[in-house]
């Protein structure tokens, strides 16, 4: 039993019966971060915020929602945009916070893969940073769905019906995910407790797995350079901090952590005062019609890469249907990054600028998702479906055979 003694104050109380002292040590203020970091090491910290924003909008938002196809759309539109006394600012808060955290996602997935973070003993961090992506694709998608607009709805048939290719279940599937022979009420149900229930207390959960995969290899940094953070650890608390190649997350990092925070939060409220629209579609603002298809289907730009891919192939190969070929690419291209640690298959850790034939597939990977992109949104017709036909091979390409081999070749020259 805990030896109990009368406390001095009431951090002492607390910290006797729940170690809160040492608890902020392991967490915060003994926790090392290399000093060779800049800018891109804070996207973690900014995802945090964005999903935090995101829980307390939908939560706001929740209030007055009606998860019913014949209610959602004017429960949207309606009551939130019109009656609820600054309901415009929360749909907007959640709507453009929904967009721009993918874009932290790439761009923190992408500076994973420049520096190398997903190499010696970071396997665990990259996989789960990765499943965090996958989570949060779903709980977008399933938040697309819940205005019940025209690409709400269309959307949601499109995507649901790719369950159909699978072998001898297919049809039964769709029918289970949609509830129902057709996308409607029982669908937006099953969307709406997924978006606003499951999928969030799987994020949450996935988030902390996440950080607990730091502890052991910790961060990487500007250089991949091998830090001991042991014994780079004691000299910074023996007070040798100018030699130390580490500071503590709190308050050394986590102090300019809060600097970018606040810059980017200037920039994020730019967006949601001003130029919110781009993060809802305007047929989006039709209600959903069952008899009335779009003229040009397409899902929100953070997806449009891998939709581009799903739609790439467009022609039979053998006895496998475009369809199939084009469901299966897109699978893959889902999941395809989770892989990284393989398809690297060189023990070089360090920045891609170093590393030359790595910096030229980087780039290269870049450009083709840039393209698949730009493409996703317009109609694949004539030479815009040839483009998304090379473009898709090329990425898979890039990731399964260029990778593999430039990486071997590296890691044989040095030997």
């Amino acid at each position: 039993m805990a030896h109990i003694t009368k406390a001095t104050s009431i951090r002492d109380w607390f910290d006797q019966r729940i170690a809160v002292t040492k608890l902020w040590n392991i967490l915060a203020a003994q926790y090392w971060i290399p000093k060779n970091i800049n800018f891109l090491w804070a996207m973690g910290v900014v995802l945090t915020v964005l999903f935090t924003l995101l829980f307390i909008s939908g939560l706001l938002l929740l209030m007055y929602y009606k998860p019913d196809a014949n209610l959602a759309f004017d429960s949207v539109n309606y009551t939130i945009m019109k009656e609820v006394e600054y309901g415009w600012l929360w749909r907007h808060i959640h709507a453009v916070a929904a967009s721009v955290i993918f874009l932290i996602i790439y761009i923190h997935a992408f500076v994973g893969i420049y520096y190398g973070s997903y190499k010696k003993g970071r396997e665990i961090i990259w996989i789960s940073g990765m499943l965090l992506f996958l989570i949060f694709s779903a709980e977008a998608f399933s938040g697309y769905m819940l205005p019940w607009g025209q690409m709400s709805y269309w959307a949601a048939q499109v995507i649901t019906q790719l369950f159909g290719g699978i072998p001898f279940i297919g049809d039964a599937l769709v029918e289970w995910i949609r509830g129902d022979y057709a996308v409607s009420d029982p669908t937006l149900t099953r969307f709406f407790m997924l978006h606003v229930c499951l999928l969030p207390i799987v994020i949450i959960m996935v988030i902390g797995v996440h950080f607990y995969t730091l502890r052991i290899p910790h961060v990487n940094n500007l250089e991949g350079e091998e830090i001991d953070f042991e014994l780079e650890a004691e000299k910074y608390l023996k007070g040798d901090t100018v030699n130390s190649k580490v500071i503590p997350f709190w308050p050394g990092f986590l102090s300019k952590d809060f600097f970018y925070v606040s810059l980017f939060m200037i920039f994020f409220f730019y967006l949601v005062s001003f130029h919110f629209n781009f993060a809802m579609d305007p047929i989006n603002f039709d209600p959903a019609n069952a008899a009335k298809t779009p003229t040009h289907i397409y899902p929100e730009w953070y997806f449009l890469w891998q939709y581009e891919i799903l739609r790439g192939f467009f022609f039979d190969i053998g006895p496998l249907k475009a369809a199939d070929i084009g469901a299966l690419a897109m699978a893959f291209a889902g999941i395809s990054l989770f892989f990284m640690p393989l398809y690297d298959r060189s023990d070089v850790v360090a920045p891609a600028h170093k590393r030359k034939g790595f910096f030229i597939w980087f780039w290269l990977l870049i450009i083709d998702l840039i393209i698949l992109t730009v493409y996703g949104k317009l109609p694949p017709t004539g030479f815009n479906a040839w483009i998304g036909f090379f473009s898709s091979v090329g990425f898979l390409v890039l990731l399964l055979v260029v990778l593999p081999i430039i990486t071997i070749k590296e890691r044989k020259a040095n030997k």
